[in-house]
């Protein structure tokens, strides 16, 4: 094995978190970036929409960045890819679906024209310097997901994507175990592998069996069949397909991205779907109940997607009644579990019949993420001398180091690191050694990064005790107040009920202002701060809450 220079690889996103995925290798002037995903925000960023990888790296390096490889088109993998593409214009490679998928982020964005995007398939060779991409298939619930070889000069590193062993998918369409075993026969340096259901016991289950609970519940149902699962889940929405055609039913779409992805994925031959199956969310009235069925996006309890304004009855033309048959058919991500039981409580107050629960609860949906025998599979194909488990939290990526041991991983040689650590590995020896700058970017509207921790703060603030403008008429000649202040609440209290707190919120405010001496009366700056100590500091001791104080003098 040469010695050469070191290679480099390190995540920019997806470790000890779930989503916005990137993962970087580096070989002298070559970089190369796999996936560019994004993540939903929590409560506590209050207007962020999105939250994408910090780049700062990567534009710092640019004439080095080579290419931006994507292993699938799930949200967490390509949802960043816009606003990268914005600061950096590289090659996008990617599967046929894949690339479908990401061709309609950049109209959105009015990037298609701009951007080189390249079709790769598990066939596939790709050299960039001394780097050379290989791919192989893999199951998820995604069409069209491959894992990559990396042939380096200082070994071959293998990412897998995301995956699972189905030995019967839906789609037929079979995991390369053969290329696997043949990628690890010549000997894996280093293994780079998911770690999402690192805590669950097993195989993870065949995507079949969902079609056959699916079909069963269409029998069973009198009226309406309501479906709501992932977009991008186009097997699932071919077995939707097939448990209409089954039962006699129409099928109608709702929601944007439902509509979307089943285009792309009908235009690129992944869906079948019978010729005036499909009808328009117009017609579904046109049609008894028992010959209607409806797929809708929202099985996340999303609050303005199609499945929550049905459950409210705010979705224009469409109404979900009594006896119907409302299906969750994909498992709530964590953290979404209250929005999806919302959304449920609302169709059983309806009086819908309700199938939902993740797993063999509801037999309704199964992981298209690999359970424990799945990765050990993986590591004793690959039978890699190191290892950096991925894509997920701290407890999980642990977990999957424990796996990666069981099955012959050297102690040691795992690696758990977070965003930014770097492992560089010379001469067959790994060491974490370095960190590059890796954070959140967050995207509010049409800002990309322009919202920081300041801004947060005031929001947060504003959020959880409002705000106090106070409006000071002073003379520009003496310095004096002129006439009361003027305190106008918003999100702290009512002024109408709370006319005793204001008038002594006053009288502090004039206080405060009499105080400051001769010097400060020049600099608005000084009574503007006298007054948001003085009238905070009273505010907190009778209210114990902390709005935000914004001073505004008024020259007369």
């Amino acid at each position: 094995m040469t010695n050469g220079n070191p290679i480099s690889i390190f995540a920019l996103g997806g470790l000890n978190e779930i989503g916005k995925n990137m993962y970087v290798i580096e070989y002298d002037d070559t970089i190369l970036a796999i996936d560019c995903g994004n993540k939903f925000p929590d409560e506590s960023l209050h207007g962020i929409d999105l939250i994408i990888p910090d780049i700062s790296y990567l534009v710092e390096n640019k004439d080095k960045v080579k290419a931006l490889i994507v292993t699938h088109g799930h949200e967490d993998h390509i949802g960043g890819i816009p606003y990268l593409l914005k600061q950096l214009n590289v090659p996008v490679y990617g599967t046929r679906f894949t690339l479908g998928l990401i061709e309609l982020k950049l109209k959105e964005h009015g990037l298609v024209r701009d951007t080189e995007m390249i079709e790769i398939n598990n066939t596939s060779q790709l050299q960039f310097g001394e780097i050379k991409a290989e791919f192989f298939k893999v199951n998820h619930s995604i069409p069209d997901c491959v894992g990559i070889v990396f042939r380096t000069p200082q070994g071959n590193i293998v990412h897998t994507g995301d995956f699972k062993f189905d030995l019967t998918p839906a789609n037929k369409e079979n995991s390369d175990i053969h290329k696997m075993a043949q990628i690890g026969s010549k000997g894996v340096l280093l293994l780079i592998s998911e770690s999402t259901n690192a805590e669950r016991p097993g195989l993870s289950p065949s995507e079949q069996l969902v079609g056959r609970h699916i079909l069963e519940a269409f029998q069973k149902a009198d009226r309406k069949v309501i479906l709501s699962t992932f977009a991008s889940n186009i097997n699932r929405v071919q077995q939707v397909v097939d448990a209409a055609m089954e039962t006699n039913r129409k099928l109608a779409l709702l929601g944007r991205s439902m509509l979307n992805v089943v285009e792309v994925a009908m235009e690129r031959g992944y869906l079948q779907v019978p010729e005036g199956l499909l009808i328009d969310q117009g017609e579904i009235e046109l049609f008894p109940p028992e010959k209607v069925a409806i797929l809708c996006t929202g099985s996340q309890g999303e609050p303005l997607a199609a499945l929550a304004r049905l459950s409210t009855g705010n979705f224009r033309g469409v109404e979900v009644l009594r006896g119907d048959t409302v299906i969750f058919a994909a498992g709530p991500i964590p953290g979404n579990e209250r929005y999806v039981s919302r959304v449920v409580d609302n169709f059983f107050a309806i009086g819908a019949k309700v199938i939902y629960g993740s797993g063999s609860t509801s037999g309704m949906h199964v992981s298209g993420h690999g359970y424990q025998e799945d990765l050990k599979l993986m590591l004793t194909l690959m039978k890699p001398k190191y290892f950096i488990p991925i894509h997920g939290e701290y407890r999980m990526l642990n977990q999957h180091r424990n796996l990666a041991e069981s099955v012959g991983v050297e102690t040691g040689n795992t690696f758990i690191i977070g965003n930014g650590d770097v492992v560089d590995i010379q001469s067959e020896k790994a060491r974490f050694t370095r960190k590059v700058h890796a954070g959140n970017t967050y995207i509010d509207g049409i800002g990309i990064g322009d919202v920081g921790e300041i801004v947060l703060r005031d929001r947060k603030q504003l959020s959880e005790d409002g705000m106090l403008v106070i409006v000071l008429t002073m003379s520009k000649q003496e310095k004096k107040l002129i006439a009361e202040p003027d305190t106008i609440s918003r999100g702290f209290v009512y002024v109408r009920d709370a006319e005793d707190l204001i008038r002594s919120v006053n009288r502090v405010i004039k206080e405060a202002v009499s105080n400051v001496d001769a010097r400060g009366r020049n600099q608005w700056g000084a009574i503007k701060q006298e007054v948001r100590k003085a009238a905070g500091q009273y505010i907190f001791h009778q209210t114990k809450r902390k709005p935000m104080i914004l001073p505004i003098i008024i020259e007369v």
